[in-house]
């Protein structure tokens, strides 16, 4: 029985790693940690009978103590349990589905106590990659992909030498707004940016796809991951998301993962590696897809996107500004107090007007947040 840890079990990640918990029986859930959703959160306990649980407020501790008295549960709070959580003694891996850089301090603990990571928090690569790949390599842990692109590139990595890599294809749905003007992105409404057309995710992600900044973050994580160049990471949209992404070798060869838009498939794959697993769910039938079509993303509409590769070249803590001033801006257009198209113009301002920082350390990096945070505060 392989005991794993969640962080953000009530997500969208979170809920499908536990749905593959149930289906394969031979998976304990030996800790998890929650948001706010302490309806939802309290229904998994009783389910999955953790060792110990988690959330963001202290309020809701209380609430949760309270309404699991009679399990032997133990719960904690805010960052500190986020960290118990991912330390977990008994856990082998961590799942770590929590959004946005609230979930860099608890990967940085679960590495450094030996945990293999599932991650799913591409913020923790984004803005901490020069950090925690060494980490990895240093405490003898897996980093294990979660994301589709990432776990796609993955798997078509497996068995082939990766010093031999030409180019990372890195694919996108395109969103539900590709081909449109940057006119018509003007009156574009919070409903609108929500519906993605292929894949079911939360809010935050969701937004993020809509404008491309989604595909940039998976850029600047893809580099750290695989430790190629920002050269050698090219973005294709390929709309019918079938095919995950695909990696070209030195010879011109390429290797693809293709599948539904089904995430169970890769938080799987991350869960029980280098072992493959029978899963149930949906099966293309090539016959009825007809066709897969490809196209060039719009960058010039898209900013998000473009301005992630200029993150990337400048290096140092400019992908964190990139990521912290999008997730602020984010919050902003969810809360309906920015327009659409504000998003990107509030990463561009803080892009040229936030300090960088060469090598950041992890509080560099967490200040760096902060500045791009009152930055932002006083202008929007």
């Amino acid at each position: 029985m392989r005991k794993i840890a969640i962080l953000g079990s009530t997500g969208s990640i979170g809920t499908q790693t536990l749905s593959i918990v149930k289906e394969q029986g031979d998976l304990e859930v030996s800790a998890m940690a929650a948001g706010h959703n302490i309806d939802l959160f309290e229904q998994q306990i009783r389910e999955f009978l953790p060792r110990q649980v988690a959330v963001w407020e202290e309020r809701d501790a209380h609430e949760l103590k309270t309404r699991i008295s009679d399990l032997n549960v133990k719960v904690h709070y805010g960052m500190d349990g986020l960290i118990e959580i991912a330390t977990d003694a008994d856990s082998e891996i961590v799942v770590t589905a929590i959004v946005g850089m609230l979930g860099l301090r608890p990967t940085v603990a679960a590495i450094q106590n030996g945990k293999n990571i599932a991650l799913a928090n591409k913020e923790t690569l984004v803005t901490a990659g020069h950090l925690i790949m060494p980490m990895a390599k240093e405490y003898g842990v897996s980093i294990l992909p979660v994301d589709s692109e990432h776990s796609a590139i993955f798997q078509s990595l497996n068995g082939e030498d990766a010093s031999k890599i030409d180019k990372i294809l890195l694919t996108a749905s395109g969103g539900p707004f590709r081909g449109k003007s940057k006119e018509a992105l003007n009156h574009v409404t919070l409903a609108d940016a929500l519906k993605h057309p292929n894949w079911s995710m939360g809010k935050k992600i969701t937004i993020d796809s809509s404008t491309l900044v989604n595909k940039g973050l998976e850029v600047i994580e893809a580099k750290w991951l695989f430790g190629v160049t920002p050269e050698q990471i090219q973005v294709v949209v390929q709309p019918q998301s079938i095919i995950h992404s695909m990696v070209m070798y030195v010879d011109g060869g390429i290797i693809a993962q293709l599948g539904t838009a089904d995430m169970r498939l890769p938080i799987q794959y991350a869960l029980y590696y280098p072992k493959r697993r029978p899963l149930s769910g949906e099966r293309i039938d090539f016959a009825k897809l007809g066709q897969i079509t490809f196209e060039e993303p719009d960058t010039k509409t898209f900013r998000g996107l473009a301005l992630a590769y200029d993150a990337l070249h400048e290096g140092g803590n400019a992908p964190t500004i990139y990521n912290a001033a999008n997730e602020a801006a984010v919050d902003l257009f969810l809360k309906e107090k920015i327009k659409y198209l504000q998003i990107t113009e509030i990463i561009e301002d803080c892009m040229k007007h936030c300090s960088i920082i060469d090598n950041p350390s992890l509080d560099e990096i967490l200040q760096t947040q902060h500045e791009v945070l009152e930055r932002i505060g006083s202008r929007w």
